[in-house]
């Protein structure tokens, strides 16, 4: 009886991963991890895979000026750096969110149509996923989100804190999540 578990265990402990992603899926986000992570370093992105989503973290101080949405040339390099990995995934989801700390957005943003992080982390999303479809991600692919000052990373406590939860977050999904 025990050597026709132990005969089993391999199939039984690979069966979870395979409910959660066909194998091609994710071997091809396997290989998009790989290429990411040979583009950015650390201090520009973080990549993450889990339960088959492929995730990179950029903060809003390599991507936006403080307070905007805009970005420079520099960003725009560093945005680019996705596109051939991006092109390539014909069958997977990408999706665009933005987050920002707690910090009420500044009268002047307000007053040039912004009234709220929810606006603000939209304008974001959007801007960032603009830069992907024009480099060559199709848009059919692709979509944007604002999620304002919803899931905080850290604590809006301290500077640190709210600096971490401004971020630019790009996940690649299988068409099934």
């Amino acid at each position: 009886m025990r050597r026709d578990f132990l005969k089993m265990l391999p199939v039984l402990l690979a069966a979870p991963i395979a409910a959660c992603v066909p194998r091609g899926e994710y071997e091809e986000l396997q290989r998009a991890y790989r290429e990411l992570q040979s583009r950015y370093t650390a201090d520009q992105a973080t990549i993450t895979m889990l339960e088959g989503r492929l995730k990179v973290t950029m903060t809003d101080r390599i991507l936006f000026p403080s307070g905007g949405y805009q970005i420079n040339e520099r960003a725009r390099e560093e945005l680019l750096k996705m596109v051939p990995t991006l092109r390539s995934l014909q069958q997977t989801r990408v999706i665009v969110e933005g987050y920002t700390d707690n910090t009420p957005v500044s009268r002047e943003m307000a007053r040039s149509g912004i009234g709220s992080n929810l606006d603000l982390s939209s304008r974001r999303a959007d801007t960032v996923a603009d830069v992907l479809i024009r480099g060559g991600v199709p848009r059919n692919i692709i979509s944007a989100d604002g999620r304002g000052e919803a899931n905080p990373v850290a604590s809006n406590s301290t500077p640190e804190g709210r600096a971490q939860n401004r971020r630019i977050e790009v996940t690649l999904a299988g068409p099934g999540n």
